[in-house]
C-alpha cells in the first residue's frame, strides 16, 4: 500500500515541493548563519582592537626593559598595571596581557603585564612567567608582529579542546621611538554571547522551516487535489469506460471539468475522440456496398487521425522559448504514422514520434489508441521511459492484432534545456548544435510497443544550448524510393537538413519534403513521411 501511496502523481508532487523548500530553507539558512556569524565576529573584534588600542596608551613601550629589570615592582610598571587593570575590567573583555616572545623561533613566551576581569572564572600569570607558546598559529602571528609584517593580527579559537571555552585574542604590538616592536599588548574577549546568538539564530531557521514544510503540504495538497489529481481521476475513469462500453458519456468531460489548463484540452480530446469515434461506428454500420463502406471508413479515419493531430502553427504562440514544426504526409488516406506535442506543465514539453508496423484503417486505430495512451501516460508524471514502459504492457494485454508501433518519446525542460528520451525501436534522432552540422544521436532502441509486455525501457539525456535543433522522423523519409528502387537514406536527409541549418522549423521541414519529392520524381509513395523539427531558443 505504501508504494501504491508513492506512486500517485500528487504525492510525488507534492515531495518534490517539499524537497526544494528543505533545499532553498538551507541554502538561506546557512548564507544569513555564515553573515551573521561573520558581522558579530567583525563587532567582537572591533570592540576587542578599540580596547587594545587603549591599552596601549597606559604603556611606554622604551620602558619595558626596565619593567623587566625592577621585576614588576616599579612605580611606572604599578602605574601602567593598574591602568590596564582597571581598563580591563570596565570593558567587556577578559584578559589584557603584554608578552615577550622567545626571538629564535617564537615558541616561548614571557609574560610582562597580565590583568583579569574580576568577573571571570580563569587564572592569570603571574609578572615574569614562562611558558610554551599555544600553537604554530600563535607563533606565526607573534612574528609577524615582531617582524613588522602585520600590524595587528587576530586569533579565533571556537573549535575542539580550548581551555578557556571560545574566544577571541586581539594583539597589536607595543613599538618604541625607534619603531621597532618591543613587546605584544593582546586583548581576549569571550564569545559567549555571540554563541548564544548562534544557537537561537539556528533554532529560528528550523523552526520557520517547520512551520513553512507544514503551511506548503496543507496548501499545496489541496491546491494540487482539486486542480490536478481529480480532474485526471474524472478523465482517467472516462477512458476506461468508453474503452468497455464504447458508448458516449451523457455528461461530457468539459461539463465537469472547467480547467483551462493542458488538463482541460485533454478532456475535450476524449470528448471529441468519443463522439468521432461514435461516428465512425454509425457510418459503418450504415454503410451497405463495399465501395461506399471503404470510402466511409477512410472519410472517418481521415478526419479522426487529422483531428487527433495538432495542425494549429505555431502550437504555443506565447512561448518565445522555442520553435516548433511537425507534418505527415500519409502513403494513403490514413496513416499509422503520428507525432504529438503539448506542454505537460509551464516547463516541460513532450514531443513524441511514431510509426505503426500496420496502414490504413488498423495502423489508424492502433494509431490513436497509442496516442492517447502515450499522452496520458506523461501526463500522469511518468518519465519518457516509465511512460513507454507503461503504454507497452497496455497494448500487450489485447494485441490480437499483433501489431506494434516505433516510438521517439522525449520531454523537454525548457529552462535548462534538459531533453529526457527514450527511444522504442525507432529511428535515431538528428542533433545540430548551434554552431555545428546535423547528426545522427545514436540513442540506445529499446524493443518496439506491443512486441513483448515485459519489456522495460531506459532514459537517456541530451543537453541542448540556446540554438540546437532537433530531428526526429520516420523511416518513410530515409526509405523513399525512386523508380530505380534506390533509397533516399540518412545520408541524403542529414545533407538536407545540413542545407537549412539557418531556417526555421517549418522552413526545414519544407526543405526536406522537396529534396524528398525531387529524388522520387514519379514514383509512387509506399510510406508514410512524418517529420517533426524543434529550434531551442
Amino acid at each position: 500500500m505504501i508504494n501504491a501511496i508513492r506512486k500517485k502523481i500528487g504525492v510525488r508532487i507534492l515531495a518534490g515541493v517539499i524537497a526544494i523548500l528543505i533545499i532553498f530553507a538551507s541554502i538561506i539558512g546557512w548564507i544569513g548563519y555564515r553573515e551573521f556569524t561573520d558581522l558579530l565576529l567583525e563587532q567582537y573584534a572591533d570592540g576587542a582592537f578599540r580596547t587594545a588600542d587603549s591599552a596601549a596608551l597606559t604603556v611606554n613601550p622604551d620602558h619595558i626593559d626596565r619593567f623587566v629589570e625592577s621585576g614588576g615592582k616599579s612605580s611606572e610598571y604599578l602605574a601602567s598595571y593598574f591602568s590596564m587593570d582597571q581598563l580591563c575590567n570596565s570593558q567587556d573583555v577578559t584578559f589584557i596581557y603584554v608578552i615577550r616572545p622567545d626571538l629564535t623561533d617564537y615558541g616561548h613566551i614571557t609574560f610582562i603585564i597580565s590583568t583579569i576581569n574580576k568577573n571571570s572564572p580563569y587564572g592569570v600569570y603571574e609578572f615574569g612567567f614562562y611558558r610554551k607558546t599555544t600553537n604554530d598559529e600563535y607563533r606565526e602571528k607573534y612574528r609577524a608582529l615582531y617582524e613588522g609584517t602585520s600590524e595587528r593580527e587576530l586569533v579565533i579559537r571556537d573549535k575542539g579542546y580550548i581551555q578557556t571555552d571560545p574566544h577571541i585574542t586581539a594583539m597589536i604590538p607595543l613599538k618604541g621611538a625607534d619603531h621597532k616592536t618591543k613587546a605584544i599588548l593582546c586583548v581576549q574577549r569571550q564569545m559567549d554571547t555571540l554563541v548564544a546568538f548562534r544557537q537561537q539564530f539556528i533554532r529560528k531557521i528550523v523552526l520557520a522551516l517547520l512551520v513553512a514544510a507544514a503551511v506548503v503540504i496543507l496548501a499545496q495538497g489541496g491546491y494540487l487535489y482539486r486542480l490536478v489529481i481529480q480532474p485526471l481521476v474524472k478523465i482517467k475513469d472516462e477512458a476506461e469506460r468508453f474503452a468497455d462500453e464504447n458508448v458516449i458519456a451523457p455528461v461530457k468531460l468539459t461539463e465537469t471539468i472547467r480547467n483551462q489548463d493542458e488538463i482541460g484540452v485533454l478532456a475535450d480530446s476524449i470528448d471529441r475522440m468519443e463522439e468521432q469515434i461514435q461516428d465512425y461506428v454509425a457510418n459503418l454500420t450504415r454503410v451497405t456496398a463495399e465501395k461506399e463502406r471503404i470510402g466511409a471508413e477512410l472519410d472517418v479515419a481521415s478526419k479522426i487521425q487529422a483531428g487527433a493531430l495538432p495542425s494549429l502553427f505555431p502550437p504555443f504562440p506565447d512561448r518565445g522559448e522555442f520553435d516548433l514544426y511537425a507534418a505527415m504526409l500519409p502513403a494513403r488516406e490514413v496513416g499509422g504514422d503520428f507525432y504529438d506535442f503539448f506542454m505537460v506543465d509551464d516547463d516541460h514539453l513532450c514531443l513524441v514520434i511514431a510509426d505503426v508496423s500496420g496502414k490504413s484503417i488498423p495502423g489508424a486505430l492502433f494509431m490513436m489508441v497509442s496516442k492517447i495512451l502515450i499522452s496520458m501516460a506523461v501526463q500522469n508524471g511518468n518519465q519518457p521511459g516509465a511512460a513507454l514502459t507503461r503504454v507497452n504492457k497496455q497494448l500487450c494485454r489485447n494485441n490480437r492484432a499483433e501489431m506494434f508501433v516505433t516510438v521517439w518519446l522525449g520531454i523537454l525542460e525548457l529552462s535548462t534545456g534538459m531533453l529526457r528520451a527514450a527511444n522504442a525501436g525507432h529511428e535515431y534522432p538528428a542533433i545540430c548544435r548551434r554552431d555545428g552540422h546535423y547528426e545522427l544521436f545514436k540513442d540506445s532502441h529499446g524493443l518496439v510497443l506491443g512486441g513483448m509486455e515485459d519489456m522495460c525501457y531506459k532514459d537517456y539525456e541530451i543537453q541542448l544550448e540556446h540554438g540546437d535543433r532537433l530531428f526526429v522522423y520516420t523511416d518513410g523519409v530515409t526509405e523513399a524510393t525512386d523508380s530505380d528502387n534506390e533509397l533516399f537514406g540518412k545520408d541524403r536527409m542529414l545533407d538536407s537538413l545540413n542545407h537549412s541549418r539557418t531556417a526555421t522549423a517549418a522552413e526545414t521541414l519544407e526543405i526536406v519534403r522537396k529534396d524528398i519529392n525531387g529524388f522520387v520524381k514519379d514514383a509512387p509513395q509506399f510510406d508514410d513521411i512524418t517529420m517533426l523539427c524543434l529550434l531551442y531558443k
